[in-house]
């Protein structure tokens, strides 16, 4: 018993260690509630609720289309972007979002993806 004990502690421990809790948006909001997306790093995008990260790539993707002056939104392309986005960001923690949007912006025009 004592051993089955030890072995399920042990296993817990090693699952738990690798668990990160999600934060919410909220945290990066000033006293009115308005996040400063210029500012915004990628660990804080990485390290949001599913949700909250498809929200805000959402926002940015909105904001550099009104940038070029686009009107139209590719539902399939921009949900890959988003996870290009966020494996970068994972990878790349104290990156801006910013930052990271034009690096995945500058390599889907370079593969031909934009026109």
């Amino acid at each position: 018993m004592r051993t089955t004990l030890v072995i399920v502690t042990t296993i817990f421990a090693a699952v738990s260690s690798h668990v990160h809790a999600q934060t919410d948006l909220t945290a990066y909001a000033d006293a009115k509630g308005y996040i400063d997306v210029q500012a915004l790093t990628c660990a804080a995008l990485a390290g949001t609720w599913q949700g909250d990260a498809d929200r805000l790539t959402t926002w940015y993707s909105g904001w550099y289309n009104g940038l070029a002056k686009k009107h139209y939104f590719n539902i399939a392309r921009s949900k890959e972007l988003e996870h290009e986005v966020i494996v970068y960001c994972k990878a790349n923690p104290q990156v801006r979002v910013i930052e990271a949007m034009d690096v995945m912006l500058k390599q889907e025009r370079f593969m031909g993806g934009f026109k």
